[in-house]
């Protein structure tokens, strides 16, 4: 149950703060939260993980059972290329990578509810 994009084109600095919303949460709360994010990394984010669901259906993991165990970003590959600037001299610009790592956990879901304890009320006189 784990999915892998790699090389996706933006910093990750960029990419974490849509990962640091996701981490522990359930993969439909997720996917919901992505609907409406307004943020460029969210949508391939969003292709990942459900990517990661087909990936837990094929093994027969119930997609409500699912939710976000680990959500890395790590830096891919930078791209260096030159900006000209006064003087003949030339600035580097760092076109920066992500390497996006998703696993999901399953939890563990029971039906047996908790004993209800029933209390006695104080009267007062």
């Amino acid at each position: 149950m784990k999915a892998f994009l790699k090389n996706y084109r933006q910093s990750p600095r960029k990419v974490r703060l849509v990962a640091g919303l996701l981490k522990g949460k359930n993969v439909s709360d997720a996917v919901a939260e992505l609907d409406f994010l307004a943020k460029r990394a969210g949508v391939p984010i969003k292709k990942l993980l459900l990517s990661a669901v087909a990936n837990a259906k094929q093994q027969g993991v119930e997609m409500e059972n699912l939710f976000i165990k680990e959500l890395r970003v790590d830096k891919g590959i930078v791209m260096k290329r030159m900006m000209p600037a006064a003087m003949g001299s030339g600035h580097r610009i760092n076109k920066r990578t992500s390497h996006i790592k998703l696993v999901l956990g399953e939890r563990a879901m029971t039906n047996d509810k908790l004993p209800i304890i029933k209390t006695k009320k104080k009267v007062r006189h």
